[in-house]
């Protein structure tokens, strides 16, 4: 039974991340990392991870989908993209970038040890027979504090600036396209 909830969940996996990627719907696409996000949940559960899958559900699945959502639907999805290239040099650019960003993460990868079996140099964050939720909850709100806070601050400023661009564009194209109809009345 285990075997097959892992081939149907990494089945949902991989489909739904090649949704993301080939999807031409925005909130299609946001649905299938829904899809994926789920999926890795379960798999987490199959390894007796239980605080992470929980963490996958409530932080991933939850908050960072409906965040995409809003900001999509904040965008507007309706709106066809112009394909003429504004700048060209963005392409070479990214051609010239691109690898030279994939050979240092495979250099850095190569170059370390992830996981060695040896001890912390911080020690253990708790005693042996505490739980994993509350061992966590104590070193993120005592040792960790600060990036956490920091974390939420820039998922925060993150949110307000997307408004803020989404709103700067819609005020464009809208004076834009009150400036076209006022030319026209002009020259007839």
């Amino acid at each position: 039974m285990e075997a097959i909830v892992f081939f149907v969940c990494a089945a949902a996996v991989l489909i739904g991340a090649i949704g993301v990627i080939t999807g031409r719907n925005p909130v299609h696409c946001a649905l299938f990392l829904l899809v994926t996000l789920v999926s890795v949940a379960v798999l987490y559960l199959q390894q007796h991870a239980a605080l992470v899958a929980a963490i996958q559900i409530v932080v991933y699945a939850s908050a960072i989908v409906v965040l995409f959502l809003f900001v999509i639907t904040l965008l507007g999805v309706d709106r066809h993209e112009v394909l003429a290239d504004d700048h060209p040099l963005q392409r070479v650019t990214a051609f010239v970038v691109g690898p030279l960003i994939l050979v240092s993460i495979l250099v850095m990868v190569h170059g370390n040890r992830w996981v060695t079996g040896a001890h912390s140099l911080r020690g253990s964050l708790g005693p042996d027979n505490s739980g994993n939720v509350e061992t966590l909850a104590k070193s993120l709100f005592t040792n960790f504090v600060w990036a956490f806070e920091m974390t939420a601050v820039l998922l925060v400023i993150a949110v307000v600036g997307s408004v803020v661009l989404a709103r700067r564009s819609q005020r464009s194209e809208s004076s834009g396209d009150e400036t076209g109809v006022e030319s026209e009345r002009t020259t007839t």
